[in-house]
């Protein structure tokens, strides 16, 4: 077996206070290594990350990369200050043997052009800058710390395709589900300061990790009678030689150390929404809805009915409009036209996208009572705001610390806290998974699968959406909304192809533009450089999809494949129906190009 690449030993960090945030904690990391970190929020996973990359010196223990091997490191908030542009920023990462138009290319890919000034991007504009710049060298071993997060369905899953392609050895943080599963083939679990390994991926951590702790607890049981047992002896057989008592109270004393120093696992959130009123059997009702912002157009003739009960997921690429829709159907926004009809006795409850709806100056406390109380009223009962905070996982000691101090998966829970003590029987939640930790998405789906109200939620993650959805709207590009029954794989299915992401849309409005002027003659339009890459690139991605087709349909023409495996038919009649649509797509644009370069030389 070939040595490891990276390897971090026995590692100790302590941050503040007199308990360690890692405490002995190993990463091993092989050529072509496909790893994902797994913890608690809080647990240590980007700390060690950072340990990893260089960026955070740890107080004992060892660090070692092989010499002449390429690392990348994509923090979870990058910095794009200093830079004129994207392209500059995303080529920094670049060494002098790296294709120079990686970089052009994945920013073009990701739906940026590589001029946009980085102090001005949005923060998902910010992450695929930064996702170009990691990728674009094609190192050896790449970290990356929440990749998907502010990245609209369409980026994500093309994330996941580039990943895959790459050689690189992959350790990745996320709280995406169906990422890590699909990614992954080994998983480090940081718990309580300490890491432990499984040689499998994502998809099998839960099982083995809930074994894990039940044998934990089985341990601490047993630990807890030998304890009895020994105190007992004390009271009562202490007559027995000294030596030996000497020996049994020094064991007595070595088992009660184990029982303090012993850390328990960091307890579940308890998520219990308030309840409001019944409402009535009709929540919303909209019919030929018309929303534009000058001449773009965000939602154009959409009908669609929302009754009580409905889990309504709302799905669509960055800038497509999501959270506008939402503020029509909810009657925030008034519709160009059409009418909107919201149904009898609504309580809604709602929790904003960007959580930024609370000054970073606001203690803990007063954003959960609302300032000049000390108690919270959940389902009608006066709770005291100490213990609503314990049950979000935040200690006594936190009320007073202002909101700007917390963490992203601070924040998170504070703003689930504040939206589920509002009694309601409609909840509006605009990417409630953001930030949160594996765990508490379970308890939040769990939560909301007994909600008697309504949904709905805008939400990037594929996993959640399948649990917790019984319906979806998926923005279909130029404002047309299409309704799709059950969650988002059934929608996928559905379709028979994945969604189109920012960049695709806006070809195929450049293509509508591009080719015939007025006078029927060809444009004269000079090609840019995305343009031209795009024109140099297209034909051996052409020839790659028509490759892939004619592996994917022998594999169809198969007579047996059906009846021996329903489940691979299906996978490979989707895949297939998917490169039929890239492999048009790609011709089409590429048409178009070359009739727009035909024109500009005249």
């Amino acid at each position: 077996m070939a040595p490891p690449l990276l390897t971090l030993q026995n590692i100790t960090l302590t941050l503040g206070g007199s308990t360690k945030l890692l405490n002995g904690a190993d990463l091993s990391v092989s050529q072509g290594e496909r790893l994902c970190l797994v913890g608690r929020n809080g647990s240590g996973k980007s700390t060690l990350l950072k340990i990893a990359a260089g960026e955070v010196e740890q107080d004992g223990g060892t660090r070692f990369l092989k010499p002449q091997v390429s690392l990348r490191y994509l923090p979870q908030e990058p910095d794009l200050s200093g830079y004129k542009t994207t392209l500059e920023y995303a080529e920094e990462g670049l060494s002098p043997l790296d294709d120079p138009y990686r970089a052009i290319s994945l920013l073009n890919e990701l739906g940026l052009t590589g001029e946009e000034d980085p102090s001005t991007l949005s923060g998902g504009e910010a992450r695929r800058a930064a996702l170009a710049r990691v990728l674009a060298p094609q190192p050896d071993i790449l970290l990356l710390d929440e990749p998907t997060n502010h990245l609209d369905l369409p980026a994500i899953e093309w994330l996941e395709s580039e990943l895959k392609s790459l050689r690189s050895a992959l350790v990745i943080i996320s709280h995406d589900r169906r990422f890590l599963t699909n990614l992954s083939r080994q998983t480090v679990w940081i718990d309580r300061g300490i890491t432990r390994k499984l040689g499998k991926g994502f998809g099998e951590f839960e099982a083995w990790r809930d074994l894990q702790l039940e044998e934990e607890e089985r341990q601490q049981h047993k630990l807890d009678r030998q304890i009895v047992d020994e105190e007992h002896w004390l009271r009562y057989g202490v007559t027995a030689r000294r030596k030996r008592n000497v020996g049994r109270l020094a064991r007595l004393q070595g088992l009660r150390t184990d029982r303090r120093d012993h850390r328990k696992s960091v307890g579940d959130v308890k998520l219990v929404a308030s309840e409001g009123a019944v409402s009535g059997k009709l929540v919303v009702e909209a019919k030929n809805v018309h929303k534009a912002y000058g001449d773009r157009v965000i939602i154009d003739d959409f009908t669609t009915r929302v009754l009580r009960g409905d889990r309504l997921g709302v799905i669509g690429a960055n800038g497509a409009g999501k959270t506008t829709l939402i503020s029509v159907l909810t009657g925030t926004i008034e519709p160009d036209s059409g009418t909107i009809k919201l149904g009898a006795n609504l309580q809604m409850a709602t929790l904003d996208q960007r959580r930024a709806s609370l000054l970073p100056t606001t203690t803990l406390k007063d954003a959960l009572t609302g300032g000049g109380s000390d108690f919270v009223e959940v389902n009608g009962e006066r709770k005291h705001v100490i213990g609503y905070m314990k049950d979000f996982l935040f200690g006594a000691e936190q009320a007073r610390t202002p909101i700007g101090r917390l963490s992203g998966g601070e924040r998170g829970r504070l703003m689930l806290a504040r939206a589920l003590a509002q009694p309601s029987n409609l909840l509006v939640l605009d990417e409630p998974t953001n930030d949160l930790d594996l765990e508490t998405l379970d308890l939040l789906q769990e939560m909301l699968t007994d909600y008697p109200g309504t949904l709905i939620i805008v939400s990037h993650d594929r996993d959640f959406l399948d649990r917790v959805a019984s319906g979806v709207v998926v923005a279909e590009g130029d404002g047309v909304w299409q309704d799709y029954a059950g969650g988002y794989t059934d929608m996928i299915n559905q379709r028979g192809d994945v969604l189109k992401g920012r960049a695709a849309v806006e070809a195929v409005r450049e293509k509508k533009t591009v080719g015939v002027g007025k006078a029927g003659a060809t444009s004269k339009q000079k090609l840019s450089f995305k343009d031209k890459h795009a024109l140099e690139t297209l034909p051996a991605k052409i020839a790659a999809l028509d490759t892939l087709k004619a592996k994917l349909q022998k594999g169809l023409d198969d007579p047996a494949l059906y009846t021996r495996d329903p489940a691979e038919f299906a996978k490979r009649s989707a895949a297939l129906a998917k490169a039929e649509a890239e492999m048009a797509e790609a011709e089409e644009t590429w048409l178009a190009l070359e009739m727009q370069r035909e024109g500009a030389e005249g």
